[in-house]
């Protein structure tokens, strides 16, 4: 989770929201992909930073099935990245913050636990002050710069 809230402190420095990720081998404690928030500098709504670790994994391991790995990411993902993460099988996801707007793994809807073949396990508020305080600080510099 350090990794990837270092990964949020560079979105930030972007001025995107910072949202971080990591994508870890369990057997190795390997870090395969990481990634960061980009819509605004990339202008899609796909540049999510579970997206781009799970591509880096990908293409890190040589296959679309992330067997036996983890995602760590600083924010809870959304339907869009929870998808992603079933399609990719990743095993394990662990998050910091809870989204109460966009969350998609029990915020607003747990898609995991919805019938699709494979089901992630979910640990959530891990480190959940660090990453919150990422996002509120950020939020509140948008506000001042707007006064």
């Amino acid at each position: 989770m350090l990794r990837a809230i270092e990964l949020a402190k560079q979105a930030a420095a972007m001025g995107e929201v910072p949202v971080g990720a990591v994508v870890v081998k369990k057997q190795t404690g390997e870090i395969v992909g990481e990634g960061y928030n980009r819509r605004e500098s990339d202008r899609s709504p796909l540049a999510h930073a579970e997206i781009a670790a799970i591509e880096q994994a990908s293409r890190t391991l040589g296959g679309w099935r992330l067997i036996d790995c983890e995602l760590y990411v600083t924010l809870e993902p959304c339907a869009m990245c929870s998808g992603a993460v079933i399609n990719a099988r990743v095993e394990n996801v662990i998050f910091g913050a809870y989204d109460r707007r966009f969350g998609a793994c029990g915020s607003v809807i747990a898609l995991f636990d919805l019938p699709f073949n494979h089901r992630p396990e979910v640990t959530g508020g891990v480190m959940e002050e660090e990453c919150a305080k990422l996002l509120s600080e950020f939020f509140k510099g948008l506000r001042d710069k707007r006064r």
